[in-house]
């Protein structure tokens, strides 16, 4: 169950932290958040499927530092694309398509 919980709360502190910052309107935010979103919502959907959604494992610091490797590849992969739309230019314009204005 841990393995779901900590992407779970990285999502709601970076939701958090989102809706607190003066700096609400920047794409990089937005996929974090949708990213770290998916995540959890994968996770939560794995556990309902095989019937272990709020089974303790055995071993919960196993399940928990699974949660950070899963937490910790989320936001790898977010800081690749962000820093590779940063290099090509199109950030822009995924702001424009998504709404999103600086």
């Amino acid at each position: 169950m841990g393995c779901f919980v900590v992407p779970l709360v990285a999502t709601i502190v970076i939701g958090l932290r989102r809706k607190t910052s003066h700096k609400k309107k920047t794409v990089e935010g937005f996929w974090l958040s949708i990213m770290m979103a998916g995540a959890s919502i994968f996770g939560l959907i794995d556990h309902a499927w095989n019937g272990e959604l709020f089974m303790l494992s055995s071993n919960l610091v196993a399940d928990i530092s699974l949660g950070f490797t899963i937490t910790t590849g989320v936001f790898i992969g977010w800081l690749f694309i962000v820093h590779r739309e940063r290099l090509s230019g199109h950030l822009p314009f995924i702001e424009r398509k998504t709404g999103l204005y600086k």
